[in-house]
């Protein structure tokens, strides 16, 4: 068990943790860092597709934090600072290129909703291709938004005030982008519900 300044890590807040990186404690970064890392690099991942190009961000990411302490202004949740600015490095790489994920993003939970029932590694590799070329085509903030909500698990005030932005406007971005994944996503819901060349195949007649 890691300890910041004589005190065991998971007793000292995020908010002090931070305070006393600003007041020059060569560990309380660090801390913070491993602390959430394992989630922010999951909001990197999704946002990309590219773990690369998510190892690179989240690399920024936390740079930038690591300089900006004087500006966090403490009236959020230190993680959704973080998330912002994770949110924001991986946003400016995606508005600088076009990035082609390479890789699945890896979700199964996620993935249920779509995925055929009883389906062996192979379905769900191709359907998280599937999902990731899907959410590739999204615009940048819908995207992020459908992330935080629909893959993340926040509710959609915090995603409002990771993304800051209002509530109603991830409503309109989160409903925006199910409109557009819809119809890309239809065969896979198809495939899971029994519909389509699997019903066909057992009536014997196409659909």
């Amino acid at each position: 068990m890691s300890s910041v300044g004589g005190k065991q890590a998971e007793a000292v807040p995020d908010k002090e943790l931070l305070a006393r990186h600003a007041q020059g404690d060569p560990h309380a970064f660090a801390e913070l860092v491993q602390r959430h890392r394992d989630r922010m690099w999951a909001v990197a991942l999704r946002t990309l597709g590219d773990p690369e190009e998510a190892a690179d961000a989240l690399q920024d990411a936390f740079l930038s934090a690591y300089r900006a302490v004087g500006r966090f202004r403490g009236e959020a949740a230190v993680t959704t600072w973080l998330h912002r600015i994770v949110i924001n490095a991986c946003l400016d790489r995606l508005r600088r290129q076009s990035i082609r994920p390479a890789v699945p993003m890896g979700d199964d939970a996620t993935l249920d909703a779509v995925a055929p029932k009883n389906a062996d590694p192979t379905a769900l590799h191709e359907v998280a291709l599937d999902v990731t070329d899907a959410l590739r085509q999204l615009p940048a903030e819908q995207r992020a938004a459908l992330i935080l909500v629909d893959m993340m698990g926040y509710g959609v005030d915090d995603a409002a005030r990771v993304l800051e932005v209002p509530t109603g406007t991830v409503k309109s971005r989160c409903a925006r982008g199910r409109a557009r994944l819809a119809p890309l996503l239809g065969h896979l819901r198809n495939r899971r519900d029994g519909t389509g060349v699997q019903r066909a195949e057992e009536g014997g007649g196409a659909v």
